[in-house]
């Protein structure tokens, strides 16, 4: 028996439906209602949760772990630690939500009646190993934790106690590396397990086997992959770490990660892994993933898009709009808009973007091409403006009284590209990042940064230009993307207001 889900329209929509450092999509559905989660590593507030009611179109309402108590990075945490992959499930009428803090608290499992928040404090599973954790539970009431291995253990989500021993259940392709992202449902008459393998790199695809029974044996599919892109010219690589859902016509669907390399080889990816959406069809019992691409027939139930949310930030409101994000901590000490109502006020802890402590707020990059502006007040402290990978991998424009200097952080290198003196008073940093569409060699990277300020009527006074591969994953390491946000590194500093807008590119 086969079952479509390809729509027949002839209009597109776009992909990632979720674009920027978005990666692990778990996805649930309430009714007519989705919402989804996200890896979020060494950033806080932790874990963003977003609504949809088409799949499509989907809006931040929350960040499922906002407090201290959920939340416990250490200032020493390295980049790309912290909050893992999370699964969100709706059971039972509450929102479960089970992930892994790698700096130190191990797995934890949050409930919540209201997805938007608050959370629950912690559950914590001690007895639950390995990351990636999943939920899922059977008609006699059973809770099954799965975790990357792939092992499973019954759990009572209340208690977080476990029965039994962790049991080994199927591990993906003989010889895989990295079989992760566990997700076990019931569909129909089988229970099926979706899996990662092969690294979240290059060679990241999903695999997939059933069974009988919620602890197996699992029967793989003859298919698996069944979804990779690699060793292909594909422009959508890394896709893995999956997630099923069933869209408002009860067709069937797939939430992934994937990136968008650019420029030469071996392509660099700068925005993170991103969140795409798929359509999967049922063949004899097995899902048969559809064409993943960066345009996609419009589905053929009714679209709802959110309101426009204001590219600018007057910092009018007394709390930050979740998307805004902080390094592994935030408190009212040292972040605040309520010292100087419609400002942002930062007090400098660390002394530069090199320092796991330092004061930071930012929002995720999410277009291949875009611009990011502010106005700051430096009168009493030192900050400014910076597109932020790692401690090892930055571009900023720092203002201080009468000055501003372009750094450039690379690896072990940390060099002031340019400077220029400014007048006294507020000054506008700008920072705008192009997508390299001409590749004139192998080394062409994938796009440029360029920073400076603008004149009071408005003119761009460009102070560098530099490379955008410096500030990639292919080059840094790690999980995260770009984040692009204002900062203080000495005494107290002052933003009247944000900008960050697309320039035409996805």
């Amino acid at each position: 028996m086969r079952v479509s889900s390809i729509p027949e329209k002839g209009n597109t929509i776009n992909n990632p439906v979720i674009p920027g450092f978005h990666p692990d999509p778990s996805v649930c559905r309430a009714g007519g209602d989705y919402y989804l989660a996200c890896s979020s590593f060494e950033y806080f507030p932790g874990v963003p949760i977003f609504h949809s009611r088409d799949l499509v179109h989907w809006t931040q309402i929350g960040n499922a772990l906002d407090r201290p108590s959920q939340l416990r990075l250490p200032l020493d945490a390295p980049s790309s630690s912290g909050i893992y992959a999370p699964t969100l499930r709706h059971h039972d009428g509450r929102f479960w939500l089970i992930v892994t803090n790698v700096s130190g608290d191990g797995n934890l499992l949050f409930t919540a009646t209201d997805p938007a928040g608050p959370w629950s404090d912690p559950v914590r599973l001690p007895g639950v190993h390995g990351i990636d954790p999943d939920l899922a539970w059977d008609d006699d009431g059973n809770c099954w934790c799965t975790t990357a291995g792939v092992g499973q253990v019954r759990i009572d989500p209340h208690t977080g106690e476990t029965s039994g021993p962790p049991r080994r259940l199927w591990s993906g392709s003989p010889g895989a590396k990295a079989p992760e992202a566990p997700h076990l449902y019931r569909i129909g008459d089988y229970w099926y397990l979706l899996i990662a393998e092969g690294g979240t790199e290059r060679c990241h695809s999903v695999s997939i086997a059933r069974s009988r029974t919620p602890t197996g044996p699992f029967e793989p599919c003859p298919a698996n992959p069944i979804l990779t892109h690699r060793g292909t010219d594909h422009p959508i690589q890394n896709t893995g770490h999956a997630d099923l859902v069933q869209a408002p016509d009860d067709s069937w669907w797939m939430v992934l990660l994937g990136v968008r390399p650019g420029g030469g080889t071996p392509g660099w990816h700068v925005l993170g892994r991103e969140t795409f959406l798929v359509p999967v069809d049922w063949v004899d019992g097995w899902p048969v993933v559809g064409e993943l691409s960066s345009s996609m027939p419009t589905p053929s139930w009714p679209l709802h898009p959110p309101a426009v949310v204001p590219d600018r930030d007057d910092f009018d409101l007394s709390e930050l709009a979740p998307h805004w994000i902080s390094l592994r901590h935030r408190t009212p000490e040292v972040c605040t808009t309520k010292e100087r109502p419609g400002r942002l006020t930062l007090q400098a802890r660390g002394g530069s973007l090199d320092d796991t402590d330092v004061t930071f707020v930012g929002r995720r990059q999410q277009h291949l091409s875009c611009r990011a502006r502010t106005l700051i007040d430096a009168a009493d402290g030192r900050g400014g403006l910076a597109v932020r990978l790692d401690e090892q991998h930055h571009y900023e424009i720092e203002a201080s009284p009468g000055e501003v200097r372009v750094r450039a952080r690379i690896g072990p290198s940390n060099t002031v590209v340019a400077s220029r003196s400014t007048p006294p008073g507020p000054v506008v940093l700008r920072i705008d990042v192009a997508a390299v569409h001409a590749v004139n060699d192998a080394r062409t990277g994938p796009d440029t940064v360029t920073i400076g300020i603008e004149e009071p009527d408005g003119t761009f006074v460009e102070l560098a230009s530099l490379d955008g591969r410096y500030l990639s994953t292919e080059v840094a390491g790690g999980f995260t993307g770009r984040v692009i946000g204002m900062f203080a590194v000495a005494g107290s500093v002052h933003f009247d207001w944000f900008d960050y807008r697309s320039c035409a590119d996805r």
